[in-house]
């Protein structure tokens, strides 16, 4: 007999983090999957498949093929997770119901007596409805673009105390998109969204600046995963290995971004760091220049600092979509507010602080004549704003690049 088959069936699946995931719990073999509608039937008719994992578009469609279904798919109307019993018949599973009950404990949410607002009414929003009113939830309400309760009557729910996103808005590479803005809602207690990638989208971003409780989809996915590794295979998995697959997936795609003034050492540091991590650099002065085929003063003169900005908006935008890089970024990118939520998504952010005598100025336009003390100080609000962290750079570059490693591995798992 040959290999048997595992992985994720779907239909654009260039977002997904399920095969490392796999692979740490194991299972080599595992692969993504990408199936158009009318390839379905055939596919899943296959006798050499050994497990699989569904996504967007095909929890629901793959129930007809389905000889059985556990109580909870059935419960739930949800498959995401299909074994091939020993008799050749095909079993359906819902293990994301398991992955999303691990997610809404760890991130300390309660969905017990709560008005729980699902956005979306898919497969994920079937399953995210069979949880709620599992775990007694005092009202589930269902928001889609074309249902009774819709995107535009929002401010009906003002009392909701949970808020789900169980639809792609915002994940790669639609990154920045947001379901709603939540602070229409006045009584919430915690903020959940299914997309893992990025790790945080602008849904997860506006729940941390009001300090609520709340969470992406990565421990949903890894805990969701060991639950299926268990139904392919037929062998219990140690429950802190989930623990250890998010600590290490986060530090694997967290992005390492410096910023600071200009002259600080940013780049020297950058490769430095680059050297210790094995992490690919993109320092965004050098994309701009790329793209643009002018120096950066050249950029100034011909257009001025008003259009250098705009290129490096968008550099920072495309940088940020990566992951597990080092970006580099140049002196002014706190100038701009819209930097932040695309540095942020995907990073982890040290400013470099120096000594305002010390730093560099040539080939830098705004440095070479300015007085660089009024301008640290203009832009140390800024620099306080953006940062995770504050890295004095004293010593070798290779002194100061391992103290940023000591510390984004300290913490980037979190």
């Amino acid at each position: 007999m040959g290999k048997k088959i595992y992985g994720l069936i779907g239909r654009k699946l260039t977002h997904s983090f399920s095969v490392p995931v796999h692979r740490e719990l194991g299972n080599s073999a595992y692969r993504l999957i990408g199936l158009e509608p009318e390839a379905l039937a055939a596919f899943l008719s296959r006798g050499d498949l050994g497990g699989l994992n569904v996504t967007i578009p095909y929890k629901r469609t793959v129930m007809e093929f389905c000889d059985r279904l556990s109580p909870v798919a059935h419960e739930s109307g949800s498959v995401n997770t299909l074994v091939p019993a020993s008799s050749g018949a095909l079993v359906g599973y819902n293990t994301d119901a398991y992955g999303l009950d691990y997610m809404v404990r760890r991130a300390g949410i309660s969905l017990r007596g709560a008005k729980v607002l699902i956005f979306g009414s898919g497969g994920a929003s079937l399953t995210a409805q069979y949880l709620a009113r599992r775990s007694g939830a005092r009202e589930v309400v269902v928001i889609s673009r074309s249902g009774r309760e819709n995107y535009g009557n929002l401010s009906r729910h003002r009392d909701a105390g949970v808020l789900l996103n169980a639809t792609p808005v915002g994940m790669y590479p639609h990154n920045g998109a947001v379901v709603a803005d939540i602070s229409l809602f006045n009584r919430l207690s915690g903020v959940l969204d299914l997309v893992y990638n990025p790790r945080r989208t602008a849904l997860i971003m506006q729940a941390e600046r009001l300090k609520l409780p709340c969470s992406d989809g990565l421990p949903m996915l890894v805990a969701q995963a060991k639950a299926a590794a268990e139904l392919f295979f037929g062998t219990a998995i140690a429950g802190g290995e989930v623990e250890r697959i998010i600590g290490q997936m986060r530090r694997e795609l967290t992005n390492i971004v410096l910023i600071g003034m200009p002259g600080c050492g940013k780049s020297t540091v950058g490769q430095a760091l680059s050297r210790l991590s094995g992490r690919a650099v993109i320092d965004l002065d050098e994309v701009i220049v790329r793209e643009a085929g002018l120096s950066i003063p050249e950029i100034f003169a011909a257009s001025g600092e008003t259009a250098f900005r705009r290129l490096e908006r968008e550099a920072a935008a495309a940088a940020g979509k990566e992951c597990g890089k080092l970006i580099v970024t140049g002196g002014g990118v706190v100038k701009d507010e819209r930097n932040y939520p695309s540095l942020r998504q995907n990073g982890r952010l040290y400013h470099l602080r120096r000594d305002p005598a010390l730093l560099a100025r040539a080939g830098r336009p705004l440095s070479e004549k300015g007085d660089l003390a009024a301008m640290a100080r203009e832009r140390l609000p800024h620099y306080e704003r953006f940062r995770d962290a504050v890295i004095d750079n004293k010593g070798t570059p290779e002194e100061v690049a391992a103290r940023i490693w000591r510390d984004f591995n300290a913490h980037s798992g979190d």
